[in-house]
């Protein structure tokens, strides 16, 4: 049985030749192809493809909302996007709405042929430049913690009044403790901080 496509582009020339290329293949059969989101909803509920082509930039609703209403009506059929854009932020929100593969329209016929084949058969093509995208999305480096973040409240309140140039009675004064209280946890805050100073500590608080 040939694995069974349609279209959603609305470029008249690109519809009419990637539908060609699919009906000419051996083992595909293009079912039907669209201009639009609008009308492919309606008419892919009766085509019941296995693979959707769908382009991103259409005139109305755009590819990624019709892939997410599409997938709620044929949750089996696969979509791989077809399009021109590269950015992460579309790659991203069409694989959420439900795509399972994602490919550039400068993809070749035999690649693009490949791709279907591979998403039917459980795999998610995407363009390698894509593929790179996705990947380096996941392996941003992790934010270094705050170097306050290990102080206590009270440690916390004692470097903000040390970082506005309050002396060690005039702290105790305004937290309602005693000097030998404010000693003891500034003694903890340059420990936390690994620093020796009220300047180095106030610096390393600010990110300096």
């Amino acid at each position: 049985m040939p694995i069974t496509v349609s279209i959603v582009e609305d470029n008249d020339q690109l519809r009419a030749t990637l539908a060609q290329v699919i009906q000419r293949a051996k083992g595909f059969q293009c079912v039907s192809h669209y201009p639009n989101a609008e009308a492919a909803l309606e008419g892919l509920s009766k085509d019941r493809p296995q693979v959707v082509l769908m382009d991103i930039n259409l005139p109305g609703m755009n590819g990624v909302e019709c892939v997410r209403l599409l997938k709620q009506k044929l949750p089996d059929t696969q979509v791989i996007m077809l399009t021109v854009y590269e950015d992460t932020e579309n790659i991203f929100n069409a694989l959420a709405a439900g795509a399972t593969g994602y490919l550039l329209k400068r993809t070749s016929s035999a690649e693009l042929l490949a791709a279907i084949k591979e998403v039917v058969e459980g795999g998610s093509p995407m363009t390698a430049h894509i593929a790179r995208k996705v990947v380096q999305s996941f392996q941003k480096p992790v934010p270094a913690p705050s170097p306050t973040e290990e102080l206590t409240p009270r440690e916390k309140e004692v470097l903000d009044y040390l970082a506005q140039g309050f002396l060690y009675k005039e702290i105790a004064d305004k937290i309602g403790i005693s000097y030998e209280t404010v000693r003891t946890h500034i003694r903890r805050i340059y420990e936390k901080l690994q620093v020796r100073t009220r300047t180095q500590a106030v610096a390393k608080a600010l990110g300096r």
